[in-house]
């Protein structure tokens, strides 16, 4: 009896999960290329099949992936790059790079086809739960290392975290807090739909810890769209519940981030011109308490140093210092002087900056942002990476259509060549920088991430998907993105129910990084619109299983 039990027991826990789909997305997820490949090669042992199923007519998969490694080829023979081995090498790893978009959106789509709806839903519930635990883990760890409840105002240790505390919570895929933010904001939204309130709020409180103030603009409007015409009742009120957390977090929690992001926006409203060389100076935001504690603590150091110097026992000349209360009669308890060394950004030359800067002072002459002393509009880099690409394809009409080629403008891959450490190492005698990319989108990196710490933002990165479409694949490869991927499930959009919200928060996060090159984000974007429409296209009644 006990044995049959047991056994009934093993069998639904087998049932209840893809546990194959579930190791993949774990593994594929990891921010290292290392993990990446073993994931694709277990999951393909363990799940054998090669029927891609492409076609002009009810394509299973998108041909979006065929049609821009098509066009990667023609341009390959067009700009006769062909004749440097060198370059080779980029077309061959980019290729390669697509076609590991193409291996993993199969196997995501197998297993949507191979399973019911609610073993999928069972499968990407245990995910975010695990990611979940290892980003609350994370934020833990900083707690303990620094020993505030609130990190995110925590100044110490040279402001190591404070603003950029939400950088250190990265979940299950170490990868950026950036991709932890997307796939958490992926997963608010897929759990409002499917009406499970509590891993809506788990999902949110994750998405807020990474301190993405894009993403949580780009969630707020999604969260306007579904309130006005996609939400129950009851959503409605979980929807407002997760606009509060956003404004507890950064009235209270963070402060310092909503100061950052008003800043930002108000530069990208009213731009100034401002020398290259300028620096910002980084305040601290302090409430009305602390700057009332602030003062009691200077107040009283300075006391002690003023008995300090007259003689007699330091126990009684303690003794007439004035205590420092609030207008209630709370105590003040003495803390640290935030004005001290420990307590302020650090000004110092990190080992990456100065491989940066001793780039920069060997290519002076060549590089027009970086390597000369000039101005610049007080714009987002990646604002001005968005006109240097326009500018690029104006200058170079033969380019126009199919774009400068793969690695020779915009792209993970062209940080890579370079062999400065971006985004994983590169052997140095391969070293490849194509001149567009050097003059273009790398200068201009170059520029903002060889000064300090608060250049180094979302917002000065050039990483884009648009702009490498459009910069290594023309007119030609961002079209074809258009119609063969993105209309290749907004089609269903009058079925979709979780899909169309998620299409429209992808279109914005497309903006801030290369998540084709990523592998990460956008294979679980794949998986949450494939099962939808496989649940939208069932009868009613198969749709919400329990």
């Amino acid at each position: 009896m006990v044995f049959n039990i047991a056994d009934s027991k093993l069998k639904k826990l087998k049932t209840f999960a893809d546990w194959k789909l579930l190791l993949f997305l774990l593994l594929f997820l990891d921010v290292k290329l290392a993990v990446k490949v073993p994931a694709i090669i277990i999951i393909y042992l363990l799940q054998f099949n090669f029927k891609f199923g492409f076609g002009f007519k009810n394509s299973r998969l998108p041909l979006f992936y065929l049609i821009v490694m098509a066009i990667a080829s023609v341009d390959l023979f067009l700009n006769l790059n062909f004749g440097n081995p060198h370059y080779l090498l980029v077309f061959f790893n980019g290729l390669l790079f697509w076609f590991m978009c193409i291996l993993a959106i199969h196997q995501v789509k197998l297993s949507v086809e191979n399973n019911a709806a609610i073993t999928i839903h069972n499968t990407i519930l245990v995910f975010f739960i695990i990611n979940a635990v290892f980003s609350f883990l994370m934020l833990a760890h900083i707690i303990w290392e620094t020993g505030a409840i609130n990190p995110y105002t925590y100044q110490g240790e040279y402001q190591k975290y404070y603003i950029g505390t939400g950088d250190y919570i990265k979940g299950i895929s170490f990868d950026t807090s950036t991709t932890n933010a997307v796939l958490n904001a992926f997963g608010v939204i897929y759990f409002l739909a499917v009406r499970k309130p509590a891993m809506v709020l788990v999902c949110m409180a994750v998405t807020l810890l990474t301190g993405s103030n894009f993403i949580d603009i780009a969630l707020l409007l999604v969260f306007l769209f579904l309130f006005i015409f996609r939400s129950s009742k009851d959503q409605k009120s979980i929807i407002v519940v997760c606009a509060m957390f956003l404004v507890v977090f950064m009235a209270k929690i963070s402060p310092q981030n909503n100061v950052y992001a008003n800043e930002t926006i108000k530069n990208i409203v009213h731009p100034q011109i401002v020398p290259l060389e300028a620096k910002p100076v980084v305040k601290a935001v302090l409430t009305p308490e602390e700057i009332k504690h602030q003062f009691a603590q200077h107040y009283i150091d300075s006391v002690s140093k003023v008995l300090s110097k007259k003689p007699g026992p330091k126990q009684a000349a303690w003794v007439n210092i004035p205590v420092a209360k609030t207008e209630n009669g709370r105590i003040l308890i003495p803390g640290p002087d935030i004005n001290t060394k420990p307590y302020q950004t650090p000004t110092d030359t990190t080992s990456d900056q100065q491989v940066l800067i001793n780039f920069i002072d060997q290519n002076k002459t060549q590089l027009p942002v970086s390597g000369q002393n000039k101005a610049l509009p007080l714009l987002p880099g990646k604002a001005i990476a968005t006109l240097q690409t326009v500018n690029y394809l104006g200058r170079h009409s033969a380019k126009i259509f199919t774009g400068a080629g793969i690695g020779n403008f915009s792209s993970k891959l062209a940080f890579r060549a370079t062999g400065l450490g971006f985004a994983g190492g590169y052997p140095a005698k391969y070293v490849y920088i194509a001149q567009g990319f050097f003059a273009n989108h790398l200068d201009l990196y170059l520029n903002f991430f060889s000064k300090n710490s608060g250049q180094h933002s979302l917002t000065n990165s050039p990483y884009s998907v648009y702009d490498q479409l459009l910069g290594e694949y023309g007119l030609l490869g961002l079209t074809a993105f258009i119609v063969f991927y993105l209309f290749f499930f907004a089609k269903h959009y009058k079925k979709l129910s979780y899909g169309l919200p998620l299409l429209l928060l992808l279109i914005p996060v497309l903006f801030i990084d290369y998540w084709f090159e990523q592998l990460s984000v956008i294979v679980f974007f794949e998986l949450l619109l494939f099962l939808n429409i496989k649940e939208t296209s069932l009868p009613a009644y198969t749709i919400y299983e329990n």
